[in-house]
C-alpha cells in the first residue's frame, strides 16, 4: 500500500538467531523507526514518515546481531525530502542483509 511522504519498510529476520536494536532511518535522522527485537523467522512492516525531510539522502538500516555484532546497511535514494520508491524490503540473512525497492516513482 502506498503512502505520501514516506517510505514503507520491511525488515525480515531470516537467521536462527533475534536481532535486536533495529533502527531504520534516514540520511538527516528526523524521524527513526526503532525495534527492539525481530525474532528469528520472523518480520515486521512500518511506514516512516518523511513529512518534514528536505534535503537528497539514503536509507539506512542498524541492528545487532545475537552474537554482538551491530550492522549497518544503507541504500536508496530520496531527493528534496521525498521518496523515489513506494516501499523497501531488508532481508537478513545469517552472513548479509538483502535489500529490494519496488520501481522509482515517477
Amino acid at each position: 500500500m502506498f503512502k505520501d511522504d514516506g517510505i514503507e519498510v520491511k525488515i525480515k529476520n531470516n537467521t536462527n538467531e533475534p536481532i535486536t536494536n533495529v533502527e531504520f532511518t534516514t540520511t538527516e535522522r528526523i524521524d527513526i523507526i526503532k525495534i527492539d527485537r525481530i525474532e528469528p523467522n520472523k518480520s515486521t512492516t512500518e511506514f516512516l514518515s518523511m513529512q518534514k525531510n528536505k534535503a537528497d539522502g539514503a536509507y539506512s538500516l542498524t541492528f545487532t546481531r545475537a552474537d554482538g555484532k551491530k550492522e549497518k546497511r544503507g541504500g536508496g535514494y530520496y531527493t528534496n525530502g521525498g521518496s523515489l520508491d513506494h516501499w523497501i524490503d531488508f532481508i537478513v540473512e545469517k552472513d548479509t542483509t538483502i535489500v529490494k525497492f519496488d520501481a522509482p516513482i515517477y
